[in-house]
């Protein structure tokens, strides 16, 4: 596993931002609808016990990181102390260090050259001093080497529970696929359709609702012509392989707080302009328990950054507050999700499963700076979702390859295997999804219930039950993680599986009623 070079890391309010754009995503788009079903007393105080119980979750996954670069740095030092020999010079006190010739062993040629530049190799190779060797068991548990959330599987699990690990995140990503493309689509839908919006729309004897007047096309035709033309588009991606530029994360990140605070500073706009009493706005329920299973798929899919955060971590210069970094990351964006959702739900008397649909473009408006704002919001999601999807998609598509064939002899398999039938495995399912539904709602409450427990609860604790008995019985407990996660012992873990189940067996219910 090649070390980081000092170009790839980032100072520590990067990371910051990075973990803000990855949480603050579509979830938050699907947010408000889900809150006003719940109610605004109801629903603030469910944000708030769903964002705690993502953090406990994201506390363990940071531990984890720290134990699996602990078993990698405590299997090297075996490694360096086996095969390297200190020999003691009586005459002048002297310790020095041999490598005597031996044939290298499967263990030795798991790690390649760049691995000679590793801390914890150099370290240990300068001199091999019982005070060095407690240096380097000091530097165990470290976030120095990025282990992928699969990677740490393969370390701490074992077969069946691998299997279920990377079932549970193609599903996932399946999910968030589908989500991507239903939201682009009926976004460029609804932008299509905006000069005869609902009010003007004519309808066919069977209900059925123009997109243009006079037209030939229902709404749902353009919808899934939309849909049809964003994964021609997006779609070949699958086939390749691209990657996220910093660069790119930072314009997107600022995109998001325009087009949120934007969203924000028109809905309190619509609260302090005085109205006639026939256009004041209902006054949205305090309370309603029906509502709490479809506003718990919605808040775990918002919350979720779980699956990317050895990426967004690990390169982070400065760790020595990263548990501070993390806290506050999901302080702002709770406040934040709860501004959203509050203004909302009061300043709308009906919020689309999709929020920037509140604000499509009116034919009667005639400010051009208010209508290029309206415009702005209504493709947002059209803007964010398009740069996301080829990378969620070629994600999707490797783990697929590692869910049914064998890593190590990927390249053994034939080329359609690899290059033609995984990609279109990648990209269709969510497509033939999105054509018979267009429900952004239906598709987060569903994703975020029931993958998303598994990616946000369930994984993360048994990962990190795993990774802490690996630890104690390899390392030992002598020795402190700096990065173990602050709720201890076996009762947060259990809680968090307490409330899983209650989670589940919530929306469950609801869907069978």
């Amino acid at each position: 596993m090649p070390t980081r070079s000092v170009q790839e890391e980032y100072p520590t309010w990067v990371g910051f931002v990075f973990i803000f754009n990855l949480i603050v995503g579509t979830g938050a788009l699907a947010l408000p609808s889900a809150f006003s079903h719940a109610g605004w007393i109801l629903g603030s105080l469910a944000i708030v016990v769903l964002a705690f119980m993502s953090y406990v979750t994201v506390t363990f996954v940071i531990e984890t990181m720290a134990c699996a670069n602990a078993v990698h740095n405590w299997k090297r030092l075996q490694f360096i102390k086996r095969d390297r020999v200190i020999e003691y010079d009586e005459d002048s006190n002297v310790e020095t260090m041999v490598e005597p010739p031996h044939t290298p062993s499967d263990f030795e040629n798991d790690y390649d050259e760049a691995n000679e530049h590793d801390q914890l190799l150099e370290d240990a190779t300068i001199e091999q001093t019982p005070l060095n060797i407690m240096y380097c068991r000091k530097t165990y548990y470290s976030l120095s080497s990025k282990i992928e959330l699969g990677e740490m599987a393969n370390m701490f699990f074992g077969r069946t529970r691998r299997f279920l690990f990377y079932f549970c995140l193609a599903v996932y990503l399946y999910g968030d696929l589908s989500i991507y493309s239903a939201a682009v689509a009926k976004s460029l839908r609804d932008v299509a359709c905006a000069h005869n919006h609902r009010a003007n729309a004519t309808d066919d004897d069977d209900g059925t609702e123009h997109c243009w007047q006079n037209g030939i096309l229902t709404r749902l035709d353009v919808y899934r012509l939309c849909l049809l033309v964003f994964v021609t588009v997006l779609g070949p991606f699958t086939f390749f392989n691209v990657q996220k530029t910093k660069y790119l994360q930072l314009l997107t990140v600022l995109f998001r707080w325009l087009a949120f605070t934007v969203m924000i500073s028109i809905a309190v706009h619509r609260l302090l302009v005085p109205r006639t009493p026939s256009t004041l706005p209902v006054v949205p329920k305090r309370a309603d328990i029906a509502g709490i299973p479809y506003l718990i798929g919605t808040c775990i899919y918002s919350f979720m950054c779980h699956h990317s955060l050895p990426s967004l971590l690990t390169p982070i210069a400065n760790k020595s507050r990263l548990k501070t970094l993390v806290s506050l990351d999901y302080v702002m964006i709770g406040g934040f999700y709860l501004a959203l959702a509050l203004t909302g739900i009061f300043a709308f008397t009906d919020i689309k499963d999709l929020y920037t649909l509140n604000f499509v473009p009116s034919a009667d408006q005639t400010n051009g700076l208010l209508k290029a704002i309206e415009y702005f919001l209504a493709l947002f999601p059209v803007f964010t979702l398009s740069a996301s999807f080829p990378i969620v998609a070629i994600t999707l598509r490797n783990n697929l390859q590692t869910l049914f064939m064998d890593a190590a002899q990927l390249e053994t398999h034939n080329f359609f295997l690899r290059r033609i039938f995984f990609p279109l495995l990648a990209i269709l399912p969510p497509l033939v999804v999105c054509y018979f539904t267009e429900s952004v709602s239906n598709l987060v409450g569903f994703t975020g219930c029931y993958a998303g427990t598994g990616i946000q609860y369930l994984i993360p604790v048994a990962l990190v039950l795993s990774a802490r008995q690996t630890c104690d019985n390899m390392i030992g407990r002598g020795i402190k993680n700096e990065f173990c996660s602050p709720f201890k012992g076996t009762l947060w873990p259990m809680i968090v599986l307490g409330w899983t189940v209650a989670c589940l067996v919530l929306v469950t219910i609801d869907l069978i009623i």
